[in-house]
């Protein structure tokens, strides 16, 4: 309990990041004698500059310290330090783990076995569904979902993890207390009951620009491998690929249309060596340990409306697209949408442009 007071203290302090923290500890031995030592100790120490020094001098109150892990507490906030067994040992294993990590909803040892899923905030619709689905199988799976709550593809995994039954844990860019975006409101709640809200940034910090990079850092860190449902070039979510190369995790990438700015950032990381994502053994069989795959079943199936329509339609034959739009009356696009998701799932297939269902073959 004294080594949470004093590093929850000096986490929390403007301009000492994860490396100075963890500096300032090495040249003190505790966060509780950084709060008693001198100007002059702080300054001979080397670690950070006088400005900030001047910061850790004029924020030492035990008082209000205390008042903030009272808040902490009564908001049911768990606090993980790096230095304890129960914080994330994926995350405890890279360079620079967050020394507090702040989580709504309680983390498990069951979620070192993570994925990843990142990906664009306006996916199109085979990007969202994609996401949801690949979701939903790891969960089936046993393998906790990892991602950012964003719009678009984050959000999506999030969805399909919990449609799927299994556990999910958002990394926020801000306080655990302040969803974000707002209009994410009902998923954050979601994922509490299913899982958890994690960050390294104290209750009331905003998300600032600047934070999310550093974010990244732990959406990676949390997991065996991170996988990129769409990006373009200059997407952030490329910025987690490389923190997880960094780390020596996996990266994986879904394939997509080359016509499309979307599926730029995905197709070059799979051009420079990602793991090309078909489907979810594609994933499975790169983590350690055996998975069983919970294939599916004709018994199973939980078809959309359209997808049904689709499958209705290729019972007898296999068909082009524009023959599927003519039977189901759908726009070609969802078609095509709606026949990439079954065949990831494995439903259908397509040989030179004709779709046929793979459960009559």
């Amino acid at each position: 309990m004294r080594d949470l007071k004093y590093w929850v203290w000096l986490s929390s302090l403007p301009g000492i990041g994860s490396r100075k923290f963890y500096k300032l500890i090495q040249c003190f031995q505790t966060a509780e004698n950084v709060f008693y030592s001198s100007r002059e100790e702080l300054k001979r120490c080397g670690v950070i500059h006088d400005d900030v020094v001047e910061v850790v001098m004029n924020n030492r109150s035990i008082e209000k310290i205390d008042k903030y892990l009272k808040k902490v507490k009564d908001n049911g906030i768990n606090v993980y330090l790096s230095n304890q067994d129960e914080y994330p040992m994926n995350l405890k294993n890279i360079y620079d783990p967050p020394p507090i990590l702040y989580s709504l909803g309680e983390l498990k040892q069951e979620d070192n076995e993570s994925i990843s899923i990142v990906g664009s905030r306006k996916a199109s619709e085979y990007g969202l569904k994609t996401a949801e689905k690949l979701a939903y199988d790891l969960a089936q799976n046993g393998i906790t979902v990892i991602s950012g709550m964003a719009l678009g593809i984050d959000a999506a995994a999030h969805k399909g993890a919990i449609k799927g039954g299994g556990r999910t844990i958002a990394v926020f860019a801000c306080g655990v207390t302040n969803p974000y975006p707002r209009s994410n409101i009902n998923l954050y709640r979601d994922i509490m009951k299913n899982g958890a809200v994690v960050s390294e940034y104290p209750l009331g910090i905003q998300p600032v620009p600047g934070n999310f990079p550093a974010r990244n850092r732990i959406i990676s860190g949390l997991s065996l491998g991170t996988l990129v449902v769409e990006a373009n070039v200059k997407s952030g979510s490329l910025i987690t690929a490389d923190f997880a190369l960094e780390q020596g995790r996996d990266v994986f990438a879904v394939p997509g249309n080359i016509n499309s700015p979307n599926s730029a950032g995905t197709n070059n990381l799979i051009k420079n060596g990602a793991k090309l994502v078909n489907n979810i053994e594609d994933i499975l069989v790169e983590l350690p340990g055996d998975y069983m795959v919970n294939n599916t079943n004709t018994k199973q199936l939980n078809l959309d409306n359209e997808e049904a329509l689709i499958m209705a339609a290729l019972l007898e034959n296999g068909k082009s697209a524009d023959q599927l739009a003519a039977d189901t009356g759908m726009e070609i696009n969802e078609v095509l949408s709606f026949a990439a998701i079954m065949e990831l799932r494995g439903i259908i297939t397509s040989i030179s442009g004709i779709y046929y269902c793979e459960l009559t073959k």
